[in-house]
């Protein structure tokens, strides 16, 4: 029970700081604030965690950190194509992240304050780029081995299979007031441009 409650005030601390956050930054965001949001003392906060970044990591653990989980138990399991792989990982990407608001919170937060808060752009980085880079990379050396893909440069900077999908996110998070995102068919062109950028035409 005692449990089960920490874990319900930890949900709602997290909660209130990622709405703290989204209107304020980091750097406008307060602890105070943060518990005043969550409907606790300040000093609750400081029970489980000591600053600012601390509970920025722990959203990025709560919220980001659980769909690259997700992905690599896709990656892991995965029966088909490479091709097929790379499909169903950035369809998922733009239905986990780019569709989510609270995501492209965290996304906003580090594009606008990563210059004055470094560790915050270098814990996500270790926390989430360098295994994504790993994974894609995995995928694309097999899917060269297996004749799928040619022989690209893109292996040597796989996160670049991506891009797309973060202008998505920049886009609706900056540009959405002056034209909606048809994120639908931004995907399928973002699908378009990698398949075919990756396919070895020699075995189509």
């Amino acid at each position: 029970m005692v449990k089960k409650r920490k874990e319900a005030r930890i949900a709602e601390i997290l909660q209130a700081a990622v709405e703290e956050f989204s209107e304020n930054g980091f750097a406008g965001a307060k602890i105070e604030a943060i518990a005043a949001r969550a409907g606790v003392a300040k000093g609750t906060v400081y029970i489980y965690y000591n600053t600012k970044e601390e509970v920025f990591e722990a959203i990025v653990r709560d919220r980001i950190s659980p769909v690259f989980k997700l992905i690599s138990g896709i990656v892991k399991l995965w029966p088909g194509s490479q091709a097929m792989l790379v499909k169903q990982i950035i369809s998922r990407f733009y239905s986990e992240i780019v569709e989510n608001e609270e995501r492209r919170m965290i996304l906003k937060t580090l594009i606008s304050e990563s210059a004055r808060f470094e560790d915050l752009a270098k814990f996500y980085f270790q926390e989430i780029l360098v295994p994504a880079r790993k994974m894609f990379k995995s995928i694309i050396k097999k899917g060269i081995k297996k004749g799928e893909f040619r022989d690209t440069p893109i292996v040597n900077e796989p996160i670049i299979i991506v891009g797309p999908a973060l202008m998505a996110a920049v886009w609706k998070m900056t540009f959405e007031s002056a034209e909606k995102l048809n994120t639908k068919r931004w995907l399928e062109a973002h699908l378009d441009l990698v398949i075919h950028g990756l396919q070895n035409t020699d075995n189509s």
